[in-house]
């Protein structure tokens, strides 16, 4: 299978690149860090890379929470506008097989309990009460401590920051592309991705980023919030084999798949940190209290559908995978 591959050049791109190679695909790179002129908002670049390809695998995108809504346009157009670019392409060269990046973002918070009142959806957090310490939700009936649990693909989404926004429209895009062409469209829910060639120093990069950044300048890590945030690390090696599966997968024309991507065993922030610190050797982490608006307190995967449908698991454990990053 000829396969182009968006972002190729990327964090996880480059990871799936070569993961379809050792599979004995052919991966094409579209990448502006390899070619200045590969924009994936650009028609005419686009719809000459989409010769002779069978699938495509859209890995290019705005990532992160960024800097709020300051360069909200910059997320739609490289998210969202090159997303529609791209679909549009495709179905005008007859390519009829999408793999698309997505995110858990889209969820928002993630699933809560109350012991009164059964399963909720608490709202955003309030800023006096994270100004306060309170930093766990409470449920919107009664008030009462929550319990949080594992997201399933069937909840509803809930984007809470631009970022989280763009990458709902693209499913979305996906999906009416999908229904239009007849095509096959799966969306993988990445959960938080680390591993060899993170980007770094930058305000678009993951937590483990920023952590291992600041090891490596013989600084703490700076735990914000009181470290307790739950969340989902997940080697992107696996991520990039998820892709190689999703790929070859057998799946039904005209709809839009979606499918959670995490380890699925939930650690905190704070057990990132201390990982990471300790596989540097470096200054133990410090919570600050600090927070951002935007970040949700608790979201992890339930990741059993990839499992049970496609065959996929995970190899890379959070203990060998945090050694090996902390080398990087």
């Amino acid at each position: 299978m000829r396969v182009l591959v968006t972002g190729g050049a990327g964090f996880i791109g480059s990871h799936v690149v070569e993961a379809l190679t050792a599979r004995g695909h052919e991966a094409v790179v579209f990448d502006v860090r390899d070619d200045p002129g590969a924009d994936v908002r650009d028609p005419e670049a686009i719809a000459r890379t989409l010769d002779g390809v069978d699938a495509v695998c859209h890995q290019a995108a705005m990532v992160g929470l960024g800097n709020g809504v300051v360069d909200a346009a910059e997320y739609v157009s490289r998210n969202d506008l090159g997303t529609a670019v791209l679909l549009s392409a495709m179905a005008a060269a007859g390519v009829g097989r999408l793999v698309l990046a997505g995110s858990m973002v889209v969820y928002g918070e993630g699933r809560y309990e109350c012991r009164r009142h059964g399963l909720v959806r608490p709202g955003p957090r309030d800023v006096g009460d994270l100004d306060a310490g309170r930093f766990e939700p409470k449920c919107p009936v009664c008030e009462a401590e929550l319990e949080p649990g594992v997201v399933g693909e069937d909840a509803p989404a809930d984007p809470r920051n631009v970022y989280a926004a763009t990458k709902l429209a693209q499913e979305h895009l996906a999906s009416a592309w999908a229904r239009s062409t007849g095509g096959t469209a799966l969306s993988l829910r990445y959960h938080n991705v680390y591993g060899p060639r993170m980007p770094r120093n930058t305000p678009y990069a993951g937590v483990a980023s920023f952590f291992r950044s600041a090891l490596a300048r013989g600084e703490a890590p700076r735990v914000f919030e009181d470290g307790r945030q739950r969340r989902d690390f997940v080697h992107v090696r696996d991520v990039a084999a998820a892709n190689v599966v999703a790929l070859e997968a057998e799946a039904a024309p005209g709809t839009l798949a979606a499918y959670n991507t995490g380890s699925g065993v939930p650690h905190t922030v704070g057990e990132l940190a201390r990982a990471l610190a300790g596989a540097c050797g470096g200054p133990e982490p410090v919570v600050t209290g600090e927070y951002r608006l935007g970040d949700v307190r608790h979201i992890t995967a339930d990741s059993s559908r990839l499992r049970d449908r496609l065959g996929w698991q995970p190899e890379v454990s959070f203990e060998d995978g945090m050694r090996e990053f902390a080398q990087g």
